[in-house]
């Protein structure tokens, strides 16, 4: 069995707890319109064996135990290659490897098998309405839900991640929507907000791809924060 592996960064400090190896899965669903990666939209030919890329992440095993560290899977959507993910993750689990999973829920199934092999699911949240979400996604909203059902059966911690945009996820009320979203999702040891930046415009544009938000502006770290602190009041 092979999977598409985009790229592998070691020594991540900001995908999950301690010092982690950081896997990138070719391929996704969404074209979120603030993605950063828009290299690994289309999935690539398969490149590495399940035992590739154990042996890979193995090679930090020793940082991890010093670091409380670990592996995360991101992206691109790691569970379009479920079937991939979850005999690799069958094998770390026997070398007692922390698993974090960086997803944005939209998958192709399959989510109780490999949500009983990982410790800590990054869920993206991309949009709290249907209508919202397909606009920033172009996808229906369905999948997501059905991967949180899934989650919330499972048991297993979770952080939730924003990303923040002018004018699309910087108001107020929208803050308000994304207590309530967040609140039906169980197990949330934090939730982290995002400032929407332009470290990625340059890849649409060795790419040929039209960027949506290009006349975007960054977003203001300061006022990113004083929502950040309206959003915990709240849902604390």
């Amino acid at each position: 069995m092979m999977g598409s592996v985009d790229s592998i960064e070691t020594f991540g400090l900001v995908d999950g707890p301690g010092i982690r190896t950081v896997v990138f899965f070719s391929g996704c669903r969404l074209r979120c319109l603030f993605c950063h990666n828009p290299e690994m939209f289309q999935m690539q030919q398969k490149n590495m064996t399940v035992s590739e890329l154990v042996h890979k992440i193995l090679r930090s095993k020793p940082y991890f135990k010093r670091n409380n560290g670990g592996v995360t899977f991101s992206g691109g959507e790691p569970l379009l290659q479920v079937d991939f993910l979850i005999e690799v993750c069958k094998k770390l689990k026997a070398e007692n490897i922390h698993i974090a999973l960086d997803t944005a829920g939209v998958g192709i199934g399959k989510y109780e098998e490999i949500l009983a092999l990982v410790d800590l699911v990054i869920l993206d949240i991309k949009h709290t309405n249907p209508l919202g979400y397909e606009k920033m996604t172009g996808a229906k909203m369905d999948e997501v839900e059905k991967f949180i059902v899934c989650l919330n059966k499972s048991g297993k911690k979770v952080w939730l991640r924003q990303v923040v945009v002018p004018g699309l996820t910087d108001q107020e009320e929208y803050i308000d929507t994304l207590v309530s979203y967040s609140r039906k999702i169980k197990n949330v040891e934090k939730v982290e907000f995002l400032p929407f930046h332009h470290l990625g415009f340059e890849k649409y544009e060795k790419l040929s791809l039209e960027n949506p938000l290009k006349n975007t502006p960054e977003m203001d770290q300061k006022v990113c924060n004083e929502l950040y602190q309206k959003f915990l009041t709240k849902w604390t």
